[in-house]
C-alpha cells in the first residue's frame, strides 16, 4: 500500500486521512499537509490514522510537532486510533503507548466520535 494523505472537511474540522507507512520517507508529506492546513487558518484538525500500518520515530515526531503547532495557535488536534485497524491492530496506537506519548493526544475510535463536540476521548 502506497502512502497517501487525503483531506476533507467535516463538522468544522479538517480531517486528514492517512494510509500506508508513516516513516522517514513519508512523514514530511504529512508534516506539510498539517502546516498547510494551519496556514490556511484551519485550527481544528483530525488525523485519521486508522489505515496506517507502520509508524517509526519520524512519524511519531510529526505527530508531536503537529500537536505543538496546533496548540501554539490555540487549535485542537484529535487522532483516530481504533483498537483494530490497518490489518491486525492499530500499530500507531501501540507505538505511541510504548513510547509513553499517547497520553499527549486526544484519541478517538472513529471519525464520528472525533468530529462530535460532546464526545470524550479514549483514555490513555
Amino acid at each position: 500500500m502506497a502512502f497517501k494523505v487525503t483531506g476533507d472537511e467535516q463538522g468544522g474540522w479538517t480531517v486528514l486521512q492517512v494510509s500506508g507507512e508513516l516513516d522517514l520517507v513519508t512523514s514530511p508529506a504529512l508534516r506539510q499537509r498539517v502546516h498547510d492546513a494551519v496556514a490556511d487558518g484551519r485550527h481544528g484538525l483530525v488525523l485519521d490514522l486508522s489505515e496506517v500500518f507502520f509508524c517509526d520515530s519520524s512519524g511519531v515526531g510529526v505527530l508531536i510537532a503537529s500537536r505543538r503547532l496546533i496548540r501554539s495557535c490555540q487549535g485542537r488536534l484529535r487522532l483516530i486510533l481504533p483498537a483494530r485497524g490497518a490489518d491486525d491492530g492499530s500499530h500507531v496506537n501501540r507505538v505511541l503507548g510504548a513510547l509513553g506519548v499517547r497520553r499527549l493526544f486526544d484519541v478517538y475510535p472513529d471519525l464520528d466520535a472525533a468530529v462530535t463536540e460532546e464526545a470524550d476521548p479514549l483514555s490513555a
